[in-house]
């Protein structure tokens, strides 16, 4: 039988609040009851917005709710080589293509185009850049232009086929990555995106369970695309519910009334949080 190792895997550019509190209790009970492992990963990859001491804050925070980890926490920003690996391997399949597309100019031609918006991460790309001349493509290269690497999902999907994950709380569930449309996986001068990143290191760590709100469901059938096409194990999924405020907001890192910080100063325990956060 398969060991269940669950992640939490916070991003450092603020303190926790109540909602990460709930998802890091919900991992970490997951792989508890199941006699299985839990661990920490930082997911530092916005060197702009990230910072050192809410790393330290996140430690504390977690140790404070009585929370322990299985192993060394794995911070991303220590691993590019990693990222940069996967990305070779899709390029070397011919998979990925430079876009120097601007966000106003892409947005601009999407709205010429009458494109309505989709249910990605945002309005669909219209593929300027990847109907390049590959001259006119080598010469914005050798300039320096800025640019991102987007994966072309009209070839990375004639490669897979259909493909499907498993829920469980939704079961089997067929994936639709096309939804994501030519997603960016890099940039210039970062060589890793939220979604490349997740996907492998949930594989480096052997990650069988992954647990994570219902706001990412959508975000997994492109994940579950990026595992088949660099061959990486497929672990189960369960998306949870979301913290919400009282106008039904999700829980932010705006809401600093409820970080768990300021929840520790106005002098509540730690039991009195985690029953807040929705666990006992």
């Amino acid at each position: 039988m398969t060991e269940t190792i669950t992640r939490f895997a916070p991003s450092p550019t603020g303190r926790l609040h109540l909602g990460h509190a709930h998802a890091a209790l919900f991992a970490h009970g997951a792989a508890r009851q199941a006699g299985g492992r839990f661990i920490l990963r930082i997911e530092d990859i916005d060197t702009g917005r990230c910072r050192p001491e809410f790393t330290d804050a996140i430690l504390d925070d977690l140790a404070w709710l009585g929370l322990t980890w299985d192993g060394a926490v794995r911070r991303q920003s220590r691993h590019w080589d990693d990222y940069r690996a996967a990305l070779d391997r899709l390029a070397a399949a011919g998979l990925l293509y430079p876009c120097f597309c601007s966000r106003k100019e892409i947005e601009a031609e999407i709205a010429a185009a009458g494109r309505a918006p989709h249910d990605g991460d945002g309005p669909l790309y219209p593929g300027t850049c990847r109907r390049m001349d590959p001259g006119r493509r080598a010469e914005r290269l050798a300039t320096g232009a800025a640019y991102a690497l987007r994966l072309d999902s009209a070839a990375a999907l004639a490669r897979t086929g259909p493909l499907v994950w498993h829920d469980r709380e939704q079961g089997k569930v067929a994936a639709r990555p096309e939804r994501f449309g030519d997603v960016v996986l890099a940039r210039k001068d970062t060589p890793t995106s939220y979604h490349l990143a997740v996907t492998v290191d949930d594989a480096l760590q052997g990650v069988t369970l992954v647990t994570r709100g219902r706001d990412l469901f959508a975000a997994t059938d492109l994940h579950r695309l990026l595992q088949a096409l660099l061959d990486l194990p497929v672990p189960d999924y369960h998306h949870h519910r979301l913290l919400t405020d009282s106008d039904g907001r999700r829980l932010a890192k705006r809401d600093r009334a409820l970080t768990l910080g300021a929840l520790r100063a106005s002098g509540l325990a730690p039991a009195e949080v985690r029953a807040m956060a929705g666990w006992r």
